[in-house]
Order: C-alpha cells, then sequence, then structure tokens
C-alpha cells in the first residue's frame, strides 16, 4: 500500500500559498536551519524533501517559481537507461531502471504513465541495425526485471508487423516499412506537477518553501538573499547549504564551471497532421546511434525533441529554440511520416538547458561515478549538477548526505524511495477516485477534492475559456495549495496551457481575475 506519512499526507501540512509563504519567510529570517536548498527545481525540490524527511529544518528558496528551470523544459521521459547500456555504463543504466522503478510503483505512480514506443523498420534501417536495435531493447527490458518492475507496469518488448505499426502511428509512411519494434518506458504527465509535488510533500514534513526569493551570495553559513515581491533583503542563516540551481549553480559557487547544453522541443498538431498514437522513436538520418522523439500528450497534441547543442555565451534565463533547430527537427522525421510534418502543425516550442561540468573533478571533490556530480567548495557549499530528471532522487540523497558531514548534521539515511508524494496512490485505486480521468492524471487521489470544490461552485467546473482545458477550480487550487503567486505561474507551470502561445493570450484576462479572487479568499 502507498502512504504519505502525516502529516506531510494532509492537505493542511502540504498546502503551499501566499499566506504561507509570507509566515515562513518570517521564520527563516529570524531561525537558524539544518539546511538551506538553493533552487526550486525536481533535484533542489527532491533534496528539500529527502533533508526533511530525514527530520532536518529546512528552507528551500527559488529566484523565481517551482519548476522555473531545466524541469519544466524536459522531454519528460522517466527513461530506464537504455542509452546509457548502449555506451557500456551498466551501473548508470540499472541506477536509471531502479529509479524509474521507485517513480512509478512507489512514490509517484499517479504522475507517470506506460509509454509505448515504436521504431519503424523502413528499408533505410538494415537488418543488422535492426538486431542490434532489439538486443537493446531487450537488454533494457532485463534491466526493467533487475529493478523488479512489473510486466504489467512496463510490459516486454516485442517486433511487430507492419500492419500493427500502422495502427499504432497511422501517419507512418507505409511504402517499405517492414515492421517496427515496440519498447515501453515511463513518461510523466507534466514534470512541472512532479516538481510542485516534491514541493508540497516536503512541506508536509515541515519544509520551509519560498519562492521569488533570489539569492545574492552564497557561503557555506547561509546565503544573503531578497524577497523579490518586497525588495527587502534578508540574511538566511543555515549549518549546511546545498546548490541546487542547475544551469545557474556556477553563479552561486564560482569554483564549479558550467558548460550548458540546450535540448530543443516542438509543440505540435498531431491530430492535424496525422500522427496521433503511439509514441515514434525516428532514427536521425546520418547519425548512428541518435534518434528524434515524438511524444504524444492527452490532448492530441504531441513533443517532437531533442537536439543537444552546446550554449554559447551568457547562460538565458528563459532560453528560446533557434530556428536552425526547428528546422532540424521537422526535417529529421520526414522519412518515417507518410506526411511531412510541416510549420503550420508547429503550435510553440521551448528549449532546456541541461548543466554539465566543463572540467568534471578539477575544481572541488565529486562524485563522477554518475553523469551527475556532487561536489563541496573550501566554504563548505554543496554543489549538485548534472544527471538526469530520472534520476533526481539519488542526485538529491546523494546532495544531502554530503551536507550531512559537511555541516555534522544528525540525520540517518535517506529515506525518500519508500514516501510517497501528495495524490499518490496504487494504479488500481487510481482508477476509482470520483473525478475525471485528465484530473486524476495531474492530480492523482486530491482530484477528489477538486471535484468537490466544483460541486461547491458549479461555475468552477467551466473551462476558464472556450476549448481549453484547464478549468477555474484549477486555477484556484494552483493558488491555494500549489503554491501559484501569479498568472503566469498558472498559465506556464501548474499547467500546460503557456506552450501554446494563442492560448495563453486568450486565457490569461480569466486567469489574472481568478487569481486575484482566490488570494482575497472568495472561493476555494
Amino acid at each position: 500500500m502507498i502512504t504519505t506519512p502525516l502529516p506531510a499526507g494532509s492537505l493542511r501540512a502540504t498546502s503551499l500559498n501566499a499566506a504561507r509563504r509570507t509566515a515562513d519567510l518570517s521564520a527563516v529570517a529570524e531561525d537558524e536551519v539544518d539546511l538551506l536548498v538553493v533552487g526550486g527545481g525536481v533535484t533542489g525540490a527532491g533534496t528539500a524533501l529527502d533533508a526533511a524527511a530525514r527530520g532536518l529544518s529546512v528552507a528551500l528558496v527559488e529566484a523565481e517559481d517551482l519548476a522555473w528551470g531545466t524541469s519544466r523544459w524536459s522531454s519528460k521521459l522517466v527513461h530506464g537507461g537504455l542509452r546509457y547500456l548502449a555506451h557500456g555504463d551498466i551501473a548508470l543504466a540499472r541506477e536509471s531502471a531502479v529509479e524509474r522503478n521507485v517513480l512509478m510503483t512507489r512514490t509517484a505512480p499517479h504522475l507517470v504513465r506506460t509509454l509505448p514506443q515504436l521504431i519503424p523498420l523502413h528499408g533505410s534501417v538494415s537488418r543488422r541495425s535492426e538486431l542490434v536495435l532489439a538486443a537493446g531493447l531487450h537488454a533494457g527490458d532485463a534491466l526493467r526485471r533487475t529493478a523488479r518492475t512489473p510486466s504489467d507496469v512496463l510490459p516486454p518488448p516485442r517486433r511487430i508487423p507492419a500492419a500493427e505499426a500502422l495502427a499504432l502511428v497511422p501517419g507512418l509512411r507505409s511504402a517499405d516499412l517492414r515492421g517496427g519494434l515496440l519498447g515501453f518506458d515511463g513518461q510523466l504527465v507534466d514534470d512541472a506537477r512532479l516538481v510542485v509535488a516534491l514541493a508540497r510533500t516536503a512541506a508536509g514534513f515541515g519544509a520551509r518553501v519560498l519562492t521569488r526569493v533570489r539569492v545574492r551570495k552564497l557561503d557555506g553559513r547561509g546565503a544573503d538573499a531578497v524577497d523579490q515581491r518586497t525588495g527587502e533583503s534578508l540574511r538566511i542563516r543555515a549549518r549546511s547549504v546545498v546548490n541546487a540551481a542547475g544551469v545557474w549553480a556556477g553563479e552561486l559557487a564560482p569554483d564549479v564551471e558550467l558548460r550548458p547544453s540546450r535540448g530543443s522541443h516542438l509543440l505540435v498538431d498531431a491530430e492535424a497532421a496525422g500522427i496521433a498514437g503511439t509514441a515514434l522513436v525516428a532514427p536521425i538520418p546520418g547519425q548512428s546511434g541518435r534518434f528524434l522523439l515524438l511524444l504524444p500528450q492527452s490532448d492530441g497534441r504531441a513533443l517532437l525533441g531533442l537536439t543537444d547543442e552546446p550554449v554559447p555565451g551568457p547562460i538565458p534565463s528563459v532560453p528560446e529554440v533557434p530556428q536552425s533547430d526547428v528546422d532540424f527537427l521537422l526535417a529529421g522525421v520526414r522519412d518515417v511520416l507518410g506526411q511531412p510534418l510541416e510549420r503550420r502543425h508547429v503550435l510553440g516550442s521551448f528549449a532546456g538547458l541541461r548543466p554539465l561540468l566543463a572540467q568534471p573533478g578539477a575544481k572541488g571533490s565529486a562524485d563522477l561515478s554518475r553523469r551527475h556530480a556532487v561536489l563541496t567548495s573550501p566554504d563548505g557549499v554543496v554543489t549538485v549538477v548534472g544527471g538526469k530528471l530520472t534520476t533526481y532522487r539519488k542526485m538529491a540523497a546523494d546532495a544531502v548526505d554530503a551536507a550531512v558531514r559537511t555541516g555534522g548534521l544528525p540525520a540517518g539515511p535517506s529515506r525518500t524511495a519508500a514516501v510517497a508524494l501528495v495524490g499518490a496512490a496504487p494504479r488500481r485505486h487510481l482508477t476509482d477516485v470520483e473525478a475525471a480521468a485528465r484530473l486524476v492524471a495531474k492530480y492523482g487521489t486530491e482530484a477528489a477534492r477538486l471535484a468537490a470544490l466544483a460541486e461547491f461552485d458549479p461555475d468552477l467546473a467551466e473551462p476558464i475559456v472556450p476549448g481549453l482545458r484547464l478549468t477555474a477550480a484549477e486555477v484556484i487550487w494552483a493558488i491555494r495549495h500549489e503554491g501559484a503567486l501569479d498568472a503566469a505561474d498558472v498559465l506556464d507551470r501548474r499547467s500546460r496551457v503557456g506552450l501554446n502561445p494563442a492560448e495563453r493570450e486568450s486565457a490569461l484576462s480569466a486567469v489574472e481575475a481568478l487569481v486575484e479572487r482566490a488570494l482575497h479568499g472568495v472561493s476555494g
């Protein structure tokens, strides 16, 4: 049975809102905490939860909003490490498979769905390449079994005939198609929702989660910061500090030199393009071992990505997708589709940045047995960089272990492999939640509370504007319980609306009115 320990499992304890922020901000200005975590992405939120679940007093500060950084701009895959296995890193591949199992079966089964993925076998894929790809899928399935992920969660891979491949992805090019390889992995419904769930669960264990607090200077005993809502400065005192600021970590720890890379994604109208269906894994022409992913969403759209290019010059706060990446992504799937994806099918685009160490191990002390690194600077600041979304929990545990050693904190080992996030329940129980399936996929068991809110005020069950799935109840919920402080937080991170600029513009005024209503206690 999956349960979140009380008080972390209670709505009152886990609710993040403006009033709680004010109280927590006053508290951290007065009291020293065991651990200060800087950064509100998946690693920072995971670190706050790991430390708080060990019984430490924790403050998490984020300059903008939860999931502002790289987490929101990822491919949303919870993968089993097949790519690492292909490069011979068996230990890293197994770690990824184990962490995928933790997410899908214990901590967040409500947020991670089973994702079928089809590799089409056209004539351009040689028989030898087919054998290599099939062997890789079966090696990945061996990792799945080693991690003890049940086959009803992730079925074993298989080769399928051309007719079945066309049924799974109707938009495939039928000419010269001899079949396909069907594998299975995990996919987050929304990775920003994972970050929010982590932060709220941490809050349930007593962590103080503070957005819109920018750190100006960081050292091993705390941080000089400013409340960006009021302009007031404050000193946050801590016995130990973790820098989990992602691609901006080097700005707070000068001895950490980063070389970010950019991944670009396109939001495409899959139904209009005739490619709705199973996720498509398309080999990139002329680039052996590299693939593009076309990932279906629940609303008839799909995400197309990912390129991985170095980022020159200063790190942008909001990275943009260059036109060359758009052309590359559209061209990359052209050979496997019956009708090409065109610019008219592109509804929006977004880019994410991944922090890579420029010279791993050259400065500080680092654990380089994985692709993430935990470094401790001479003044005691622990910095965690690199890694993948799937392994955020292991990254967080390693960072807290280092912070505990550095600060001499009284804490035992990590507990988060067994701590379910807010809204979690066994998959078989999620089907019994009395709410729309769309809401259950986003909120888990808490979907019933949203449904009850809409029953209390039927107007809240209506979409904020015609044609959008986002309801007034979801906007109210985001403000009252999920730490959203303004319309941008709701549109760009608590929901997917902001990925489509036209829809964002149409919804903005209605959301602003609802935010004002929620902040002043009219409903909820």
